[in-house]
């Protein structure tokens, strides 16, 4: 329940505008998540959100930039690895399918990884694109999550 969560707070957070911690709950809240402000609070710092500055001088919720420490990666993995039901490389390009409503939070902690083979990621609701810089690259990233599901 905790990954699913925070893959969901992941994808609010990249698309929308989230001010406060109760802004965020509401949004869980309207996708049938019930949690408390004290968990939003933990995900909150589990996640390593960080307040944003926007065009108009208001802050939001948004992903850190800096490169994530061991166990930071390790929860974006868990993240990712719960949202993914299946992946096959296209020559350089890697297709996701995951659960529903969760591609953005799939490719949100593909990005947060900074994995270097990635070009970048483009995200649909149940469906996820990532560029690879190759396709050897490509054919090997899918063989290294294969091979983290087990």
């Amino acid at each position: 329940m905790k990954a699913k969560r925070q893959a969901q707070i992941l994808e609010i957070v990249t698309q929308e505008e989230i001010e406060t911690q109760e802004e965020l709950l509401a949004r869980l809240r309207q996708r049938g998540i019930h949690t408390t402000q004290a968990t939003v609070s933990r995900d909150i710092k589990d996640l390593r959100l960080i307040k944003a500055q926007t065009g108009d001088g208001r802050y939001r919720y948004a992903v850190s930039g800096d490169k994530p420490d061991a166990a930071f990666a390790s929860r974006l993995r868990s993240i990712f690895l719960d949202s993914v039901t299946f992946m096959e490389a296209a020559q350089n390009i890697v297709v996701l399918k995951t659960l529903p409503g969760l591609a953005p939070a799939a490719c949100s902690a593909l990005d947060a990884l900074g994995h270097p083979d990635v070009a970048g990621t483009l995200a649909g609701d149940d469906t996820a694109f990532v560029a690879m810089r190759s396709t050897a690259a490509a054919e090997e990233f899918v063989l290294q999550i294969r091979n983290m599901l087990g």
